[in-house]
């Protein structure tokens, strides 16, 4: 079965060569319960670690089954260990946080077999060794004896040819030390047990062979009575551990010791917390800076509004209207936007006062008033701005009841009064600029659109055979609208007499082609009234100005349907920024193109945007490459307890990979479960259960995709750990980490 020819084992230690023993001839077969016998230092227990696989020679074969071993590499004696090999030690090597039954399942899961399939054998080799009543106690709570009995019977649940014992019976009383003996000399009857002792009389009436070491070397090898010698090789062929129970032990191990696991989970626990922590600091910095910027096109440019039209470019419906306003995070939809960005300024009669800013409905007013009251009657607007402004900060009752005028001028340098604001209310807010907002009814709104219509089409008109091309600042052919002028008809200069060639234009047609970025339209009309300066003011109700002459007035409703053929762009405001980005996908897929302001801005400060960046890559991966050693050094502290069960395991014939892969389960189960409450503690809050308006606001800058890379780094961090830990922990043979162990 064995046959060591001249082998040597020696030890290298700070540049000293020791030998453990030396040129030993010896052949071992089945049947025999050999003894090993001699003082301390002579060599007996490093000659069983080699017969056993747990250690290697430097000098001379051994052979198994006949079959050289000298070259043989760790791998190839663990498989040895696994096939061949059932230990029983001295300490006894088992799992104390395991129960009676775990310890001895656990030699029949790591070779393979199915934890259903093996409950019989487990519970009647516990029965064998006389432990039935401990079979669900844990081996910490075990006397020596009924330990070392333990380790009896997950050698013999491992089902090999060979069982080796060193000291079995050395911190026994003499009554468990004979029922240990009587127990493995039942077994030699159809195996090859080899025994290591210093106490000859327990054992002499057992044995069948007494070798003898001294210093080194066999000084007396005796057989005691002739073995049936069976020269087959009777090893039994094993499976890979399942992956199933792989998950299992991994598990077990996790939670089988509270306070190792408490510590490393707390270790995962803060990792969690300090990643996101981190990341969201920088994403909140970062994102505020992007905020800071202009647009030339848009003067509006909140991070929470989105501005979109549609894919065909056709008018948004009243339907999709309704679908857009009933997305989660949509505050409001400002259906024509025409306005948002338009800005003018407006001053009172002698100019004291004068403000810059933008025109809104009053009744997307969702601030608070500071001074004054809601506006009751056409005419009537509220100011809102900043508190840097100093005629809000510093006059602002001086303001109220104050008639301001839209700071445009005719072109004889008069200033036009026929739009008048009064103001009855202020609010200030939170902007940190000049600009104001102009919250007005649908009266003003309605005049600014014409203006913005007008401003933003080009505009040509056939009449009398001649065509013109109207252009804002320029009053000829300009079309204005008028609820004096009746539907299909126009009223016009009396100077458009020389444009037809009978001197009279009354009853011409003038057909009003208008083409913008969304739609062409056109009006026939035929002229029905001329004004000139006497007649000005009882045809259309204004006052005449030089600056009228030339300008075409029609129907406001032929006006409406003229420059007004549906809504072709819209605003849409969200309520939390920080989500945007869902809602800016949730539009994509009803059919809209989306432009984010955020995302439209120039800014000086892209540099600082950049830098940010950088600093935030830098910042975080220094801080996970922080964590990952001092978690590290933290959890490698807790692990040290850990590392007799890797070699317990090792003995019982696991590999390195299986061990490996056990240790990474393990400690990925724990940061899993760490990861898991960070994430419900995280839920909590974005549900208000926990009411932090810090983490609240820090929280919003996380995605989902950002709490998944989480999620794998930390697996990650948890598979660094556990294979630099491996590393340290399996580089030497299985003897050489059990000696550091004991």
């Amino acid at each position: 079965m064995l046959k060591l020819k001249n082998v040597s084992k020696f030890y290298y230690s700070k540049g000293v060569i020791a030998s453990g023993f030396s040129r030993v001839n010896l052949e071992l077969a089945m049947g025999e319960f050999v003894v090993i016998t001699g003082e301390s230092g002579s060599g007996k227990s490093t000659l069983l670690n080699v017969l056993s696989g747990l250690d290697t020679y430097e000098e001379g074969e051994m052979y198994i089954n006949g079959e050289e071993t000298s070259h043989y590499n760790e791998e190839d004696f663990e498989e040895y260990r696994r096939k061949y090999v059932g230990n029983i030690f001295q300490n006894f090597n088992l799992i104390n946080s395991y129960t009676v039954y775990q310890n001895v399942e656990l030699a029949l899961l790591l070779n393979g077999e199915n934890k259903k399939d093996i409950r019989d054998l487990v519970n009647g080799i516990i029965e064998k060794v006389g432990l039935t009543e401990f079979a669900d106690t844990k081996c910490a709570k075990l006397s020596g004896g009924q330990k070392q009995r333990v380790a009896i019977a997950r050698a013999l649940a491992k089902e090999t040819p060979i069982i080796v014992a060193d000291e079995p019976t050395g911190n026994l009383d003499s009554e468990s030390a004979d029922e240990v003996m009587r127990t493995l000399s039942e077994i030699a009857k159809d195996k090859l047990v080899i025994i290591v002792t210093h106490n000859i009389e327990q054992v002499e009436q057992y044995a069948t062979r007494l070798i003898k070491m001294h210093d080194g070397k066999i000084l007396e090898d005796k057989k005691l009575v002739e073995p049936e010698v069976q020269d087959e090789d009777i090893s039994r062929d094993f499976k890979d551990i399942t992956l199933e129970n792989r998950f299992r032990i991994g598990a077990r191990n996790a939670f089988n010791i509270p306070v190792k696991f408490t510590l490393i989970f707390f270790v995962f626990l803060f990792i969690s917390f300090a990643v996101a922590g981190t990341y969201a600091t920088f994403q909140k910095q970062e994102y505020e800076e992007a905020t800071y910027g202009w647009n030339e096109f848009f003067s509006d440019t909140s991070d929470t509004r989105i501005v979109i039209n549609k894919n065909d470019r056709s008018a948004i419906t009243d339907d999709e209207f309704a679908a857009v306003a009933k997305l989660d995070n949509v505050k409001k939809i400002i259906k024509d936007d025409t306005l948002i960005d338009y800005t003018n300024s407006i001053s009172n009669e002698d100019y004291w006062y004068y403000f810059y800013g933008n025109f809104e409905s009053i009744e997307y007013f969702d601030g608070e008033l500071d001074y004054g009251r809601m506006p009751e009657k056409p005419g009537e607007i509220v100011l809102q701005g900043s508190r840097q402004n100093y005629d809000l900060r510093e006059e602002p009752e001086e303001i109220l009841g104050e008639t301001f005028y839209m700071d445009d001028y005719e072109e004889d340098g008069d200033r036009n009064k026929n739009m008048t604001m009064t103001v009855v209310g202020i609010s200030y807010s939170e902007r940190n600029d000049w600009q104001v907002k102009y919250y007005v009814d649908n009266s003003i709104l309605e005049v600014m659109r014409q203006r913005m219509a007008l401003q933003d089409s080009e505009v040509t008109s056939s009449f009398a055979g001649n065509t013109y091309t109207s252009y804002s600042g320029d009053p000829y052919f300009q079309i204005v609208a008028s609820d004096k002028v009746p539907r299909g008809k126009a009223y016009v200069s009396a100077n458009f007499d020389y444009e037809v060639s009978d001197g009279n234009c009354l009853g011409e047609r003038i057909e009003i082609d208008i083409e913008n970025t969304y739609h062409s339209e056109s009006l026939k009309v035929n002229v029905a009234k001329k004004y000139n300066k006497n007649n000005f003011k009882g045809l259309l109700g204004l006052d005449y100005s030089e600056n009228h002459e030339g300008k075409v007035f029609i129907n406001s409703k032929d006006y409406q349907e003229l420059f007004y053929n549906g809504i072709f762009q819209s605003s849409v405001y969200v309520k939390d920024a920080k989500k945007l980005d869902g809602t800016l996908a949730e539009l994509e897929n009803m059919g809209f193109n989306t432009l984010a302001m955020r995302d439209a801005l120039s800014s000086d400060g892209a540099d600082v945007q950049q830098l940010i960046s950088m600093i935030k890559t830098f910042v975080i991966a220094a801080l996970i490459i922080a964590l990952f050693f001092i978690s590290y050094f933290i959890i490698k502290i807790v692990l040290k307890s850990r590392n007799a069960y890797y070699t317990t395991i090792r003995t019982l014939g696991a590999s390195r990979k299986i061990s490996k892969q056990l240790l990474d389960i393990e400690l990925m189960i724990t940061a899993t479960i760490a990861f898991g409450l960070f994430m419900a503690f995280m839920l909590l809050v974005y549900a208000g259960v926990i009411n932090n308006a810090f983490i609240f606001d820090l929280a919003g800058y996380m995605s989902a995709g950002n709490y998944v890379l989480m999620y794998v780094i930390i697996i990650g961090m948890s598979y660094m750990i556990s294979t630099r830990f491996a590393k340290g922990l399996f580089k030497n043979s299985v003897m050489s980490t059990y000696k550091e162990e004991v």
